[in-house]
């Protein structure tokens, strides 16, 4: 069982990733903007994060691409929160992609759509003592 802090804004994709995750066992948390994400990062400081890269900067705010990376940079320069491992959720993998969400300091990527799912359940135990 790991703690995770779930940071997506698509409402499907929180409603699926948390009954699949906590039928498994986790116990998760959620924000849906880039600021909401630091800040529960920072207060919480969960196993691991699942950050969605396309997500609003701020609440009410209209997505951007680059929010979940630069979450990810604020993160991972915070000594508080620096060690906790990030997992990129995104439909972008080609290689040019991987490039910039490697340094924005994101420990590993999860393509979406999520198929199957054991594929997030390795990586998450890859990153924490959770089971698959």
């Amino acid at each position: 069982m790991a703690r995770i802090l779930l940071v997506e804004d698509d409402e499907d994709n929180i409603a699926l990733l948390t009954r699949l995750l906590e039928h498994h066992g986790h116990v998760l948390s959620v924000a849906t903007d880039a600021v909401s994400a630091v800040e529960r990062a920072r207060g919480e400081l969960p196993g691991l994060i699942l950050m969605d890269l396309e997500l609003p900067p701020a609440p009410e705010d209209t997505p951007d691409p680059n929010a979940g990376l630069e979450a990810t940079r604020r993160l991972k320069s915070d000594p508080a929160t620096a060690a906790i491992p990030v997992i990129a959720l995104t439909a972008h993998t080609m290689a040019h992609h991987q490039e910039r969400i490697a340094a924005a300091g994101c420990d590993a990527f999860q393509e979406k759509p999520i198929y199957p799912f054991e594929n997030l359940l390795n990586k998450i135990a890859q990153f924490t003592d959770a089971d698959v």
